[in-house]
């Protein structure tokens, strides 16, 4: 074979061309790509601007697949969403060996909240407020992507989004920009680590630019319209975050910017992603972002591709937008030369700086995926992790006494019934975008259950009721190889059945909540109760007087008034990942304190959505505690809180928060101050406290929102154990885009929040001379 006679950095050794840098220092990249790209046709360079979707290559065959020819003739930049290092290693290999340049491809995939072992969706990853653990996430699910040949992720997804009809909230990270920043940071750190230089370190691409997480209706790929002040204070930070993090990857969104699709928006793609911010990576479209441009009505395929490319966009994915119509744009003076070369140097740069060009076959070590891959070291961390994202809502007395014992946590001892259609489902444990899962690996709560309490107790299983009563619903809901096998028994017969097993328990779980594919792209939803047959089996569990525990699987924030009111007891698992049901078990039985904090908040109704805490004051603002008051910014049927408040999540053990500590009470523009509390575990439990800081400008040149967070510190404290909490206060906190897009700090007074949650906070003021 060709590439075991010759040394790993000859570059195009097919064609004897130059060697590459190990040391990929800037020139010696820009020398390099300078010799190879005077090498290359028009057509070649086109090609290396082509992202298209192999479809299933089986191994040993990849010579003859159709994309072969296209691999061949140079039309192929990479490839993505192909599974398995050997049927990678043979397409590199028809890159590498049988194109006349034999420059190597990208392979990438979409692993979102990891490989093989699956960590908890992101919205619950961002519950658990530990950026360490979120790196270590993205560190593991680099390892295990990489060793089977992924060399690129389509991730981070970081749009805000304060809407929860939108199903792809289940994707990101919540509502608020300054935690967003945070946790893009702390992927792109854990999937590139220092330079990608590493075979267990991949690309990074952050995701969707722009705005993507604020459509209309909260209906997926549907029109953005805000102003740009808005995009800039609350929506751009954690795109610029991950920019500032170093990510090699920018993905455009689907939807319009300022009436232009962002997959044409030079404002964004060139203007601001690399003017303003200095990215140096490239950008690549959605899933045919560019041919989906002719329905947004402004032009044809060849129209749409010249805008595409024109405004920054460098890499097509699956329209073949570019490979189809670039060549005539350029020959009729629609795209010019420089900005084609612009567009392929920017991809040999990242397949350079992967280390592409050295090795071509660096990802494909046939030996790494039995020992990198599902390993007890990384299902260890998932179930750690996982257990840290769940929110426990509400724990009281299960009769009713507010001096009585909460419910939670619970010896694993006698009759424990297992109820609900989530409770016995492997394949909607990971959650949705797993892509990569086996999902027949992943144990249903009931099997983590009955593994967990061999010898201890008793596990009873009923399914009580199917997802919905709507059929077909159910199958929409449930797409991918996530059935729940819907039970073609009467609503009744599933729970009489429940209900006998019920009666005869000492506890009852309620499995209840959405399917897996119930969130996440396309999963939009209007109705954001629990599905109808699920809550009526819920209300008559609880009719029995057995203690019941809803857990709750869910991908977005859920209405739960009802719950709220009448079930003792509510854990919000999301959906955990490979380990999610021994980490229930972790959380029920004690065994963990869970200490997840919300990062959405949670609506009382629909009705009320858009609802998010950093939100404006109104003219005639309803004052706290009121409703409803005519005349003032209220609805007639529900007042203006939210069921649970983001950063609201309790524990085993209770807090107690002292007054705030200002160092100052004022400070000047090169100067500081320091916000400190003190923090008592009350309670009997240990147990972690996420400690929040929030900021209100009170008075700007432009309108400002009622509080933002600034700051977070996540501590543990043992039972009676205080801490004292520091916060440095410096001007670049309070820095925000005024009305002319300057990022300003400006004089004035402030409010200084801490606490628990954004509803439950203590109060001090400061100036800013």
């Amino acid at each position: 074979m060709i590439y075991k006679k010759l040394s790993l950095s000859i570059l195009l050794f097919a064609a004897g061309f130059l060697t590459a840098s190990a040391q990929k220092s800037p020139q010696d990249m820009d020398r390099f790509i300078d010799v190879l790209m005077n090498k290359m046709t028009l057509e070649e360079k086109i090609g290396q601007l082509n992202l298209p979707v192999t479809g299933e290559i089986t191994t040993g065959q990849a010579k003859s697949s159709d994309i072969a020819a296209k691999i061949k003739k140079g039309e192929v930049g990479g490839l993505f969403n192909l599974k398995g290092v050997e049927k990678i290693r043979e397409v590199q290999k028809q890159a590498v060996e049988n194109s006349r340049l034999g420059i190597p491809l990208l392979f990438g995939m979409d692993v979102i909240h990891g490989y093989e072992t699956m960590f908890p969706i992101p919205l619950g990853l961002s519950c658990t407020w530990d950026m360490t653990a979120i790196e270590e996430s993205a560190r593991i699910a680099a390892v295990e992507a990489s060793a089977d040949g992924i060399s690129w992720t389509f991730s981070p997804m970081v749009d805000i989004s304060r809407d929860p009809r939108w199903g792809r909230v289940s994707e990101g990270s919540g509502e608020d920009p300054f935690l967003g920043a945070m946790i893009a940071e702390a992927m792109v750190r854990g999937y590139q680590g220092k330079n990608m230089e590493r075979n267990d370190e991949i690309m990074a691409c952050v995701k969707h630019f722009a705005l993507y997480g604020a459509g209309e209706a909260g209906r997926d790929h549907n029109t953005v319209d805000m102003s740009r002040q808005r995009m800039f204070n609350d929506y751009m930070l954690p795109y610029e975050a991950a920019v500032e993090a170093g990510v090699g990857s920018v993905m455009a969104s689907f939807n319009e910017v300022d009436g232009i699709p962002a997959t044409a928006n030079k404002w964004l793609m060139t203007d601001i992603l690399r003017g303003q911010w200095g990215f140096n990576g490239f950008v690549v479209t959605d899933y045919t972002g560019i041919s989906e441009m002719i329905d947004h009505g402004i032009g044809d395929l060849q129209t749409v591709s010249a805008r595409a490319i024109n405004a920054g966009v460098d890499m097509n994915m699956v329209s073949e937008g570019f490979v189809g119509t670039l060549k005539k744009s350029v020959q009729e003076g629609k795209v010019s030369m420089e900005t084609l070369n612009t567009a392929c140097r920017r991809i040999l740069e990242a397949k350079y700086k992967l280390g592409l060009f050295d090795n071509p076959y660096k990802y494909c070590d046939p030996k790494r995926p039995a020992r990198d891959i599902f390993t007890k070291a990384h299902r260890d961390a998932a179930r750690r992790i996982a257990a840290e994202s769940f929110v426990l809502l509400k724990n009281d007395s299960p009769d009713g006494n507010p001096n009585g014992n909460p419910l939670l946590p619970f010896n694993p001892k006698g009759n424990i019934a297992v109820i609900g259609p989530l409770a016995n489902s492997r394949s909607n444990m990971p959650g949705t975008w797993s892509v990569a899962a086996v999902l027949d690996r992943c144990p249903s709560l009931v099997e983590g259950l009955k593994e967990m309490t061999a010898g201890k107790a008793n596990i009873m299983y009923a399914k009580g009721s199917n997802l919905i009563s709507d059929a077909s619903y159910e199958e929409r809901a449930t797409m991918f190889g996530r059935s729940l096998n819907r039970d073609n028994r009467t609503d009744q017969q599933l729970l009489d059945e429940a209900l006998n097993v019920a009666r005869r328990a000492d506890i009852i779980i309620a499995a209840l909540g959405e399917s897996s594919e119930m969130s996440g792209e396309s999963s939009s939803r209007t109705d954001l109760n629990i599905p109808d047959v699920q809550q009526n089996l819920l209300k008559e569990l609880l009719k029995t007087g057995k203690p019941v525990v809803l857990v709750l699987f869910t991908g977005r924030p859920l209405t739960l008034n009802w719950e709220q009111e009448h079930v003792p007891a509510i854990l919000n698992v999301w959906f955990g990942g490979s380990e999610a049901a021994y980490a229930i078990g972790d959380a029920l039985f004690g065994y963990v304190n869970p200490g997840g904090k919300l990062t959405m908040t949670f609506p009382k109704n629909v009705g009320q959505i858009p609802l998010y805490y950093a939100h404006k004051n109104t003219g005639r603002p309803l004052k706290d505690g009121k409703w409803f008051e005519k005349f003032r910014s209220n609805y007639l049927d529900v007042d203006n809180d939210p069921l649970y408040p983001f950063g609201y999540g309790l524990s085993y053990t209770t807090f107690s928060y002292s007054d705030i500590d200002l160092s100052h009470s004022s400070m000047n523009m090169n100067g500081s101050l320091t916000a400190a509390v003190e923090i008592t575990n009350t309670g009997t439990w240990p147990g972690s406290e996420v400690v929040q800081l929030y900021i209100r400008d009170v008075v700007g040149s432009s309108t400002r929102p009622v509080k933002e967070l600034k700051g977070f510190q996540k501590i543990f404290l043992e039972p009676g154990e205080m801490k004292i909490v520091r916060f440095k206060i410096a001007p670049e906190m309070l820095r925000y885009y005024n009305y002319d897009l300057q990022l300003v700090a400006e004089p004035g007074d402030f409010e200084v929040m801490i606490g628990t949650n954004s509803r439950d906070v203590k109060t001090a003021k400061f100036t800013l001379n």
